[in-house]
């Protein structure tokens, strides 16, 4: 009999258990604010229309903090766009995976006469996380480790040391430059964009293919046309230091931008 009851009062016991933690996930999803999306479920090829996709797929219902800001929630937001890359099920269907037609078909874009036709090797974050397209503008903005000024001196310290001029400016020849950014150029003519390595989708990232899309694995290939003088200093920027390419839709003012450096940043402006 004592076993009889303690079984049955282990058995009463999971009962509860399951219960109670039935409620308590009823009770953290109902408390969490959820949204519709638009979910792949059967795969979607590069160039399909945006909008003849809706067999492929489905509305779901998530949290909102995994709502990314893109997310397509109608796919008449998709009228006359197809697919940039192949979708997968289970990732959100997102405006940024969408383009014009004439943007997936184009290759390149012809090199304006008078220009020339420059090419830098950079990773995703440093191109706008891969999504640019040849006869999209950027403004390049270029980052430098210190410099030693070197150059021949032109005078001496009352101690000896020997001064160099740097801007009209004598200083001395041991110093070097600080860390320093700048936007140097604007309006800059993408031509062509080649990708070095393609994302691999596997069960490990569906997550992340789900939330945000995947990026490009591999260096992008960006060529770009430039005046002459341009073309100098984007490369003497490859040589010595760092690139960031930022899509310029537009005109943009720079008139508030200047050279920054560790002192700038934490500045009062």
């Amino acid at each position: 009999m004592g076993i009889v009851a303690a079984l049955a009062m282990a058995g009463f016991g999971t009962v509860l258990l399951v219960f109670f933690v039935r409620d308590a996930e009823a009770r953290a999803v109902a408390g969490e604010e959820r949204v519709d999306v638009m979910v792949v479920i059967e795969p979607i090829a590069v160039g399909s229309e945006g909008s003849l996709i809706a067999t492929s797929v489905q509305i779901e219902s998530v949290p909102v903090k995994v709502r990314p800001e893109d997310a397509v929630a109608d796919l008449a937001e998709l009228e006359g766009l197809v697919a940039a890359v192949a979708l997968v099920p289970g990732e959100q269907v997102l405006m940024s995976r969408f383009v014009e037609p004439d943007l997936l078909t184009r290759t390149r874009v012809e090199v304006p006469e008078g220009t020339i036709e420059v090419t830098v090797a950079l990773d995703p974050q440093r191109a706008v996380g891969g999504t640019l397209y040849p006869g999209d503008t950027v403004a390049v903005i270029a980052s430098f480790e210190p410099f030693d000024l070197g150059g021949a001196p032109v005078g001496e310290t009352p101690d000896g040391d020997p001064l160099v001029e740097i801007d009209g400016i004598l200083v001395p020849a041991d110093t070097k430059t600080p860390n320093s950014t700048h936007l140097v150029l604007e309006g800059v003519l993408v031509t062509n964009v080649q990708i070095e390595e393609l994302p691999v989708v596997t069960e490990e990232n569906d997550e992340a293919i789900e939330r945000r899309g995947l990026a490009p694995s591999g260096n992008l290939l960006i060529s770009v046309a430039l005046d002459p003088e341009d073309a100098e200093r984007l490369v003497f920027g490859i040589e010595h230091g760092t690139l960031w390419l930022g899509r310029q839709p537009g005109d943009i003012n720079t008139r508030g931008t200047e050279i920054q450096t560790r002192g700038s940043i934490y500045g009062n402006g």
